[in-house]
């Protein structure tokens, strides 16, 4: 019994022992499971190690760095290739390229945003900004300067500007220094007309570029010519400088043809007979030219010497009245005063140019040479026939309605 009751004392103090050693255990187990337990401590380490790895990855990302062609601060930039911006270790949001004058540089990216390329070269003589953002980052800016051509061509153009011609009328361009490259130029400038018509370009020398339809302009017709030749080179070292675009009109329709077997002009206006004139035109020695010739320049009054087209001193005459010219070479239509009148309808008395009776003075309205000249402008088609001479030249002039339109095509150089 004795052992018995030792016994259970034994168990009180076991169980008070053992609940104090549960507590204390109990105590103790967050730290054994924190110090104690592998997983959980290669897990903290893992943890710790991790945030320093994507610090370390924040700290070795890079900047994107964006390199511009040509470079900051260039004066004497080569305009004959296009700008190039490009960009590493990132993307572009913009590129935007200004020129001094206000115009802007169009471009495109390549399909990864890392490159951006101008599509058309830059002006010469022309100071550029370039603007160019990678995502994410501040705008780069770069400005360079193109340098000048050395030597430079023009085209003078005929009609003039805003100008109102007859349905004859080409457009004619000649230009200040030969052109070797003749498709480079030709493409630089189109022609286009409303109603639309095609037309096409023909090339009479190195110098000389014309434009026409297949057949005579229609009246009303608007002209537009456009000339993109600034910077086009059309020989080694030699660019063009012109960027513009000019305007013409097609007035009414009016069409002369002279029969100088009959020594008769008839005067069709939109289709319609406007006058019937006698004429005179050039004698057996003389003849006049025949075929499709425009009227390219006019004069109330004009001086003419025979020595001017290689006859010598046969004539000179200060005050022709009415004369309107039909080929560079000298042939006028024109009024004479000092013929009499009966040759006029019945004789070939000329040098070469048709004549219809006039007054000294060139102010008689009664008469065909008034009449005519009044009725008359630049680009109106004269047409000349069974003048016992061969056809004139297409570039004798304006008159290149004397070459197929197979012809013409074939002078194109595009």
């Amino acid at each position: 019994m004795g052992v018995s009751h030792i016994s259970n004392r034994s168990e009180k103090s076991s169980e008070r022992w053992s609940r104090r050693g549960v507590l204390t255990v109990l105590g103790v187990v967050p730290a054994a499971v924190l110090t104690g337990c592998s997983g959980s401590a290669g897990a903290a380490e893992s943890a710790s190690s991790g945030g320093a790895s994507a610090t370390a990855s924040v700290k070795a990302a890079k900047t994107p760095t964006v390199t511009i062609s040509p470079a900051d601060g260039t004066k004497k930039a080569d305009f004959s290739a296009p700008v190039t911006v490009t960009v590493a270790d990132g993307t572009f949001a913009t590129v935007k390229v200004t020129g001094n004058d206000g115009s802007t540089l169009a471009g495109t990216f390549n399909t990864a945003k890392t490159k951006w390329t101008s599509t058309k070269n830059p002006y010469s003589g022309t100071k550029y900004t370039v603007a160019a953002q990678a995502q994410g980052t501040a705008a780069k800016t770069a400005s360079f300067t193109t340098k000048s051509p050395g030597e430079t061509f023009v085209g003078y153009f005929t009609p003039e500007a805003n100008s109102t011609s007859g349905v004859g009328m080409p457009v004619s361009i000649n230009f200040t220094h030969a052109v070797k490259d003749r498709a480079a130029v030709q493409k630089a400038i189109t022609v286009t007309a409303e109603p639309a018509v095609e037309v096409v370009g023909h090339w009479f020398s190195d110098t000389r570029l014309d434009f026409r339809p297949e057949t005579y302009w229609a009246a009303g017709t608007k002209i537009t010519l456009s000339l993109r030749l600034k910077d086009v080179e059309g020989q080694a070292g030699i660019y063009g400088i012109q960027s513009k675009d000019v305007t013409f009109h097609i007035g009414r329709a009016q069409i002369s043809t002279v029969d100088l077997s009959s020594k008769e002009m008839v005067v069709k206006r939109d289709g319609k007979t406007l006058a019937t004139y006698p004429v005179s035109g050039g004698n057996a020695q003389h003849t006049t030219w025949s075929g499709i010739m425009v009227i390219s320049e006019r004069f109330k009054q004009t001086r003419m010497e025979s020595s001017t087209v290689g006859l010598g001193d046969e004539y000179d005459i200060s005050d022709v009245p009415h004369a309107q010219r039909l080929t560079t070479s000298g042939t006028f239509v024109h009024g004479n005063y000092w013929a009499s009148t009966s040759v006029f309808g019945h004789e070939n008395t000329s040098h070469g140019c048709v004549g219809l009776h006039d007054a000294k003075g060139a102010n008689n309205s009664s008469v065909a040479g008034y009449k005519f000249y009044d009725s008359s402008m630049l680009g109106d088609v004269v047409i000349v026939k069974n003048s016992g001479d061969k056809t004139v030249a297409a570039d004798n002039g304006l008159n290149g309605w004397n070459l197929s339109w197979a012809d013409w095509k074939a002078g194109s150089a595009v």
